[in-house]
């Protein structure tokens, strides 16, 4: 049983030419009209509660019959109330219509005219530097602050306040969140999409020079670091994303004009995992992994340098993660040519003397294991071997040569001590190059 009357049905189809319906046809399309505007109805309530309104105004229901991609009604509006007239075409007939509103041509004509508008002119300037607000007259003044503090905040807050300050009727606007501008939302677009595509190095190449030198981006750093730690986390089989984006953390560092120092805690944990993460691309990529480790710790390092100062604990975090790294033997060779390069691009000569050279005895039997020669890992233990060689090559700087009947060739009395110290594997690399004043440094690290 419909609500709808059938009979309105029935009425409509005469008036359309359409007679002698059956009744169930005429009750199938009574609750289908009943449908249709409870349908009608639900999507009209849904454009109020949005507008936070508790009236229904015809704007609602033409929102909502454009939605259901109806035809909307013409000629109704909501900013004012309909006035129905009534007039009667026979005994029981009333017709009700909408009254036209009547004006006096008179009272139009002899109105004043409206006063001319303005001329829309444009200012601009600075409404903070750097979370500083300028003393400028286009900003309120310290006095005005004080009484902004003094207002009242809250429905049983103290009203005395309110009084002394002058405003005890003024409507305090709750703090709304910022909004990036239209400009600094493409200019994010366009530099990321920059640095990811793979088919014009010119493009990447103006975006990385753009990122790097122009001033005014500080409002999109939090944006950039964040885009930086996405990627990382979801494209570590893409070392070519990975690279990217490292050049972009770079970049960031680079740039002269931003302030960085909050944001650094955020921006390591991704240049970490480039540089001692387990897996990075895929295993055809050894060349470009090994890359990536050392473009991240370079990074790691220009980084420990520039902001050491604001955080004393920064460089020591750093080198802790990277020895936990370097002293686990279940990672792989890979994670370990990462922590050690990190070390010393963190700590200098004085990070691997005190950290790497005493754990090198026990490591040297990790490596001579992954060197052997029926190994799959071997490529990657001889990077790391290489890396060791360089970093403890560092040990030599600012000693003074050797004289006094040195030779450049090393005993077997200072490779037996050498053995001990460092290994056999890699004090045979050592000597082989004739590294004396190298295996001395190492001896009295």
């Amino acid at each position: 049983m419909s609500v709808w009357n059938p009979d309105n049905i029935r009425d409509i189809a005469e008036s359309v030419g359409v007679v002698n319906l059956n009744n169930d046809v005429t009750e199938n399309l009574a609750r289908d009209v009943e449908y249709r505007i409870a349908q009608v109805l639900e999507e009209s309530l849904k454009f109020m509660r949005h507008s936070k309104r508790t009236l229904l105004t015809t704007q609602d229901v033409a929102q909502a019959l454009r939605v259901l991609d109806v035809e909307p009604l013409y000629g109704y509006e909501s900013t004012r109330p309909l006035r129905f007239g009534e007039a009667s075409l026979g005994p029981g007939q009333p017709l009700f219509y909408v009254e036209d509103e009547e004006v006096d041509f008179e009272k139009l004509i002899n109105a004043p005219l409206p006063r001319v508008p303005r001329e829309v002119s444009f200012t601009a300037h600075w409404l903070a530097v750097e979370g500083v607000q300028p003393s400028i007259p286009q900003n309120p003044t310290a006095a005005d602050s004080r009484n902004l503090e003094l207002v009242s905040k809250g429905p049983n807050a103290n009203s005395t306040l309110a009084a002394m300050s002058g405003s005890g009727n003024v409507a305090v606007k709750p703090l709304v969140k910022h909004v990036l501008s239209k400009e600094l939302q493409l200019y994010f677009e366009k530099v990321c999409s920059a640095f990811l595509d793979e088919t014009s190095e010119e493009y990447r190449t103006s975006g990385y020079s753009s990122l790097r030198e122009d001033p005014g981006l500080h409002q999109l750093v939090p944006y950039f670091v964040q885009f930086i730690a996405e990627k990382v986390t979801h494209s570590l089989k893409d070392i070519f994303v990975l690279t990217q984006v490292m050049h972009m953390a770079e970049a960031l560092v680079q740039n002269k004009s931003l302030y960085v120092d909050p944001y650094i805690a955020s921006l390591v944990p991704p240049i970490l995992t480039c540089l001692i993460g387990r897996q990075l691309g895929s295993n055809a990529d050894l060349p470009e992994q090994f890359a990536l480790r050392d473009l991240a710790a370079s990074l790691l390092g220009l980084i420990a340098k520039k902001y050491s100062h604001s955080s004393h604990t920064l460089k020591p975090r750093l080198a802790r993660s990277c020895l936990k790294s370097f002293l686990d033997p279940s990672k792989p060779f890979g994670a370990h040519y990462g922590a050690i390069i990190g070390l010393h691009a963190v700590g200098g000569p004085e990070a691997v003397r005190v950290l790497i050279v005493p754990n090198l005895a026990t490591y040297a039997s990790l490596l001579k294991d992954g060197i052997a020669e029926d190994n799959p890992r071997r490529p990657e233990a001889e990077k790391v071997l290489g890396a060791l060689v360089a970093v403890l090559a560092t040990l030599r700087e600012g000693r003074m040569p050797l004289s006094n009947g040195h030779t450049g060739v090393v005993t077997d009395e200072l490779r037996a001590r050498l053995n001990g110290k460092v290994g056999e594997l890699i004090a045979g690399k050592i000597a082989e190059a004739g590294e004396v004043q190298m295996a001395h440094a190492i001896l009295e690290a």
